[in-house]
């Protein structure tokens, strides 16, 4: 019998001794464990929020490319000046709501990531573009770019009639009805209401204008360029939800001294998938090379003119 109970004694003092041992071993494993696990990588830097609203500012592009599937109209507006007499008419004609105007409307759409492809038609000198933009880089909250980085560019047939490329310096080709036009965005959204961008601008026409065609239009360079370059800074500033104040200034750096820089302020209001911008400018022009290489109008001296732009976004 004292044997027997001492066997039991030993089974009874084993199974604590268990009891005891098993749970300490399974935690220090799992103190283990956790202290040699590889910390988890950092997930990816998600991109800033609604820099600009639209994919134009006024009247130059902004850095934005919208998402994979975005099918965006745009309609651009650019009324008579408002100095009547820079039409050389005594009519009154409401600030230039009356004279004459100038419209654009295109479509793009966002056929793969990060690049836009688009088409548009403009009513003075029946201009019709090709266009296309590309974001090379996109800025991001935390741990990426500090910058955006945006190509934009077009090629632009002037439908006009044959007689607006014939005077006795020119034979008439088909290829002098072609420009091009390219700008390099370079931005950054600084806080959640100011946004900046620097434009670099190219254009290059294969047939020089030196004559004034429309009466409507302010006159031409007499020594315009094939190629000219440009500058131009612009952004926005938030003051509420869905309104914002806006600003451009475009600036030649190799046209003839006649050509004039711009300079466009106005106000945005804007949602989700809408967007409207009207303004003062002195372009008159809705395609970027004309702009650039034409432009007369200054900003304090009867070219002062009113627009407007909409931009409606769908996503599928």
């Amino acid at each position: 019998m004292k044997k027997d109970q001492t066997i039991k004694n030993w089974i009874q003092l084993i199974i604590a001794v268990l009891f005891i041992t098993i749970p300490v071993a399974l935690i220090a494993q799992e103190e283990t464990t956790e202290a040699v696990a590889p910390e988890p990588e950092k997930a990816e830097s998600k991109p800033v929020r609604t820099p600009f609203q639209a994919g134009t500012l006024i009247e130059s592009q902004t850095y934005v490319v919208f998402p994979k599937n975005t099918l965006v109209f745009d309609m651009q507006h650019r009324f008579g000046p408002l100095n009547n007499n820079a039409i050389n008419t005594d009519d009154f004609d409401l600030g230039g709501l009356y004279g004459p105007s100038n419209i654009r409307m295109g479509l793009t759409y966002v056929v793969i990531d990060n690049l836009q492809i688009g088409l548009g038609t403009t009513k003075n000198r029946l201009l019709q573009d090709l266009n296309w933009k590309y974001s090379i880089l996109t800025q991001k909250r935390e741990n990426g770019s500090p910058i955006a980085l945006t190509y934009y560019g077009n090629f632009v047939y002037d439908a006009s009639k044959k007689s607006n490329f014939e005077d006795k310096y020119t034979e008439y080709k088909e290829i002098h009805r072609i420009s091009y036009f390219h700008q390099l965005i370079v931005g950054r959204k600084f806080t959640d209401d100011l946004t900046v961008q620097v434009m670099l601008n190219y254009a290059h026409f294969n047939l020089v204008d030196t004559i004034q065609r429309n009466p409507a239009e302010p006159p031409y360079a007499n020594d315009a360029k094939h190629d000219n370059f440009g500058i131009g800074l612009g952004g926005r500033y938030k003051f509420s939800p869905q309104g914002s104040v806006m600003f451009e200034y475009e600036h030649p750096l190799t046209t003839p001294e006649n050509i004039k820089p711009n300079l466009s302020i106005g106000v945005e209001f804007a949602t989700s998938s809408h967007a409207f911008q009207i303004f003062l400018t002195t372009y008159s022009s809705l395609v970027y090379q004309h702009n650039l290489a034409y432009n007369t109008n200054d900003f304090t001296d009867k070219g002062l003119r009113l627009g407007f732009n909409i931009t409606r976004n769908w996503n599928f």
